[in-house]
């Protein structure tokens, strides 16, 4: 029973890539224009977290899998509806605001007190995961201020495999420069991995276990407590769509510094 786990999966909804995407300045700030009607999905750095969590937890008996996710309820219902049918865990829903303009502090704080107040979690027991990089709060930070306010300073990033050994310690592959990984060894938990894109693929849908998560699921929705995030004195002077540019030139012979160069000047140029 050494390696029973407690893992905890931070995953936010975000709209459907697929969509047209427009921002807009709206009067409590910068949104997407026609947000709340637009399909969501689970984030798809989270998503692999998840995925790993359900993996891990199956070979290791015992173990738990808690999805803790921030967004208004209406939609995480939609999408838990699919989620539900992928792998088991017990969703712990946050009924607050989506998109990609809310202060990540702001984010980290409400997270970490949603998870420290976890019913039968044990911080010697658990490993926090979740997204490397995000399709909505993507400043790469939100998951390390979540681990720093439970008090968690073991953390790895752009996580794509974990290994645990019998006496409790794992090692870790982390992705670095030049298609490499950095493989640490981690004394044991508690630890905060931000995962990357893993080995696993997308699980098929099982409806027995849509089943089962949903006599939980529904019940968890409808207590979902709201949470609102602070500004926190972040401002944003104005949203607009990347302006869309194409200037191709064919050239040989030209060195990779040279490249660099002439990118660098284009880009300051803007």
């Amino acid at each position: 029973m050494a390696n029973v786990l407690h893992i905890v999966v931070c995953a936010g909804i975000v709209p459907d890539p697929l969509q047209t995407l427009e921002p807009v300045t709206t009067p409590a700030g910068p949104g997407l224009k026609n947000e709340m009607v637009l399909p969501a999905v689970l984030d798809p750095w989270a998503a692999c977290a998840l995925y790993e969590a359900a993996h891990l937890a199956a070979g290791n008996p015992g173990s738990k899998v808690w999805l803790v996710s921030l967004g208004p309820k209406a939609k995480l219902q939609q999408v838990m509806m699919t989620v539900a049918q992928k792998v088991n865990f017990e969703l712990v829903p946050i009924d607050g605001p989506i998109g990609g303009f809310t202060d990540a502090h702001a984010t980290a704080a409400v997270l970490a007190e949603t998870i420290a107040a976890l019913p039968g979690l044990e911080r010697d027991r658990l490993l926090l995961f979740g997204g490397w990089e995000s399709a909505t709060r993507g400043s790469g930070v939100t998951l390390q201020l979540v681990g720093e306010r439970l008090g968690i300073t073991d953390q790895f990033q752009g996580v794509d495999q974990i290994a645990l050994r019998d006496d409790g310690s794992f090692e870790v592959l982390e992705r670095v420069e030049g298609g490499k990984h950095q493989a640490s060894v981690c004394g044991g938990t508690p630890a905060v991995l931000g995962w990357a894109t893993g080995n696993l693929a997308e699980p098929r849908n099982n409806p027995q276990v849509g089943m089962a998560n949903m006599r939980t699921m529904m019940p968890a929705l409808q207590k979902a407590k709201p949470a609102t995030l602070a500004a926190n004195g972040l401002r944003y002077a104005s949203v607009s769509l990347p302006k869309q540019q194409r200037t191709t030139r064919v050239v040989k012979d030209m060195t990779a510094d040279a490249i660099a160069s002439e990118l660098a000047e284009w880009i300051g140029a803007e």
